[in-house]
């Protein structure tokens, strides 16, 4: 019987991967710039255990993405920048720093008055206007700063809008956002007939931010859906092509009744687990 390993154990791993003596090749040659690729692979790892309720998958994965984030750290300590005690505070005083609402007097210690009742909507303004204490801190002026360029097109999209909302730019209703829809459709379909590719792009990229506000004014998250959509779709497609070999179809040239026929029963089939 193993015994029960600790984050202690996992820092004594990582730094004997990183030994100039006896450690690993392939650690030893590690950047932060290097290991980016695989913090990045890692994360879309755990969000899809997490889409699937892949539980033990979860678990993993996240050991995976910790190691990551110790990993980092083994680095930084090496170039005397920080260390993870020094993660740990960080994250833990930010938190505190943003919760006054649990931690009044910013201490693990200290609790909120019980007969002081703050909802959702309220912690959600607190947040944002701490944040923006701290951008200010920092000389970030601009509601705009600090939005990841590295963040995926959709979520950066809606992250933009959410930031754009605090300086009065923005929709009160989803119907609001149809009808601002409505008017990108109209401009892209005369961009179309006008046959002008530059127009064609822009305007196409005005439908999808127009796409993202809708979601977010709905409170959904646009990242979030698409992947559901993309999933849905490779199922169908997995379950479209399987179908065409059980029947001996040549999906290289089906005809149309066979493809259409062929695709609504995969839809069928599959309605349960993906619904339209």
């Amino acid at each position: 019987m193993h015994k029960r390993y600790d984050i202690h154990d996992l820092r004594y791993l990582m730094k004997r991967l990183r030994d100039p003596n006896d450690g690993c090749p392939w650690d030893l040659k590690q950047t932060p710039e290097s290991i980016v690729p695989f913090t990045l692979e890692e994360v879309y790892e755990l969000i899809e255990a997490l889409e699937i309720n892949d539980r033990k998958g979860a678990r993993d994965e996240l050991g995976d993405v910790l190691f990551q984030v110790v990993f980092y750290a083994q680095l930084a300590e090496e170039q005397g920048w920080f260390a993870l005690d020094d993660v740990i505070h960080g994250i833990v005083l930010k938190l505190l720093r943003r919760h006054p609402h649990v931690f009044p007097d910013g201490t693990l210690g200290s609790r909120a008055s019980a007969d002081r009742a703050v909802d959702e909507i309220e912690v959600k303004e607190r947040w944002e206007d701490i944040k923006q204490v701290e951008r200010d801190a920092r000389d970030q002026r601009s509601v705009m700063d600090d939005v990841p360029l590295t963040l995926p097109a959709l979520s950066r999209a809606q992250k933009l809008q959410k930031r754009a909302r605090r300086v009065g730019l923005d929709w009160k209703t989803a119907d609001e956002v149809l009808e601002v829809f409505r008017g990108e459709l109209t401009e892209f379909q005369s961009a179309m007939q006008e046959g002008a590719p530059d127009a064609l792009s822009d305007e196409l990229g005005d439908l999808l931010f127009t796409c993202v506000n809708l979601a977010r004014v709905l409170d959904l998250d646009a990242e979030q859906l698409l992947r559901q959509s993309c999933r849905k779709f490779e199922t169908r497609v997995r379950r479209y092509t399987e179908l065409a070999r059980q029947s001996s179809i040549d999906l290289s040239s089906p005809s149309d009744e066979e493809r259409d026929q062929l695709w609504a029963q995969a839809k069928q089939e599959l309605g349960s687990q993906c619904q339209s």
